[in-house]
C-alpha cells in the first residue's frame, strides 16, 4: 500500500477555536443507502451570483461536523471556493480522542452503527459520486478540485480521474491503495508528516515513483517534525506546528489556484 490503515493517531488531535460561517444542509445528496447531510460554506462574490470553483472536502474520520474541519472548509471559501463537507458515514463518526470507546477496526467494519454499515468504498464512493453530480450539474461548479484528510485523501484519489476532479490535495493519506494512486489522471499534491506510521517515509518514496510513473502533476511536501494528523488536528498553540499547518494549507490553496482558477 501507498499508505497503511488507521491507527490512533487518525483520532487524536486538539480542538480549534473559532466559529464556523457555514451552514449543514440535511439531505444535500441522497443515495441507496439514504440522505447525506453536509457542511456547505460559500464565498462572497461581489456582484454575480455565479459558482465558478468548488471544493469537495472529504473529512477524516471525525466527520463533518468537526470544528476543525469547518474553520478550514470556511478558510477555502475566503478564497473563492464553494465548499462541500460530506457526512461520509451516515452519522457515525468518531469523536475526536475517543481511544476508550472506539475499536477503529470494528469501526470502520460498522459495528457502532446501528445500520451496521462499513465505511468502506461500497458505501463512501456513492456519496463523492452523487456529491460531484450535485455540484457540477446543480450548482454550476465549472472546476471542482478536492482535498481530503487521513481517511478521506483515500477518496480524493479513487476520483482523480477522467470527470471527476480537476485536482486534488490530500494530506498525511492513509488506507491509499497502490493501484489506486497508479491510476489518477489529474493533478494531485500531497502534505507529509515526518514522524507518520502510516504514509511512512517508505511509502512516500513508493508514492513518488508511482506518480512519476503515472505522468500527471504531482507534488510531495514534507514536513519536519510534525505527525500524523497535523494539517487538521494539530496544536496550533504550539508555534512550530502551527506553522506546518498554516504551510500545508497554503500548500493546497496555491495548487488550486494554479490548476483550478483561470
Amino acid at each position: 500500500m501507498a499508505s497503511g490503515p488507521m491507527q490512533t493517531c487518525c483520532v487524536k488531535g486538539f480542538k480549534h477555536d473559532g466559529t464556523p460561517t457555514g451552514r449543514i444542509e440535511s439531505s444535500f445528496v441522497n443515495t441507496q443507502l439514504g440522505p447525506v447531510d453536509a457542511y456547505i460554506t460559500e464565498p462572497k462574490i461581489s456582484g454575480s451570483d455565479e459558482k465558478k470553483h468548488g471544493i469537495l472536502f472529504i473529512p477524516d474520520v471525525i466527520g463533518h461536523t468537526s470544528n476543525n474541519a469547518q474553520l478550514l472548509a470556511d478558510q477555502f471559501a475566503a478564497r473563492g471556493y464553494y465548499v462541500v463537507i460530506p457526512d461520509l458515514f451516515y452519522g457515525d463518526f468518531i469523536e475526536m480522542n475517543n481511544f476508550a470507546n472506539v475499536d477503529l477496526a470494528k469501526w470502520k467494519l460498522g459495528h457502532y452503527s446501528d445500520r451496521k454499515l462499513a465505511h468502506d468504498p461500497a458505501s463512501i464512493d456513492p456519496i463523492i459520486e452523487a456529491c460531484i453530480k450535485k455540484m457540477k450539474m446543480e450548482l454550476g461548479i465549472k472546476k471542482l478540485g478536492a482535498v481530503g484528510y487521513c481517511f478521506g485523501a483515500k477518496y480524493v484519489v479513487r476520483f482523480l480521474k477522467e470527470g471527476s476532479f480537476d485536482a486534488g490535495y490530500g494530506a498525511h493519506p492513509s488506507f491509499v491503495d497502490t493501484e489506486e494512486l497508479a491510476a489518477i489522471t489529474r493533478p494531485f499534491s500531497i502534505a507529509a508528516a515526518e514522524i507518520d506510521g502510516i504514509f511512512t517515509a517508505e511509502g512516500r518514496h513508493q508514492s513518488e515513483a508511482i506518480l512519476k510513473k503515472a505522468g500527471v502533476p504531482w507534488q510531495i511536501d514534507l514536513y519536519g517534525g510534525v505527525s500524523h494528523g497535523f494539517a487538521v488536528r494539530g496544536d496550533i498553540k504550539d508555534k512550530r506546528l502551527r506553522f506546518a499547518m498554516e504551510a500545508a494549507f497554503s500548500q493546497a490553496v496555491d495548487w488550486f489556484k494554479f490548476h483550478l482558477d483561470d
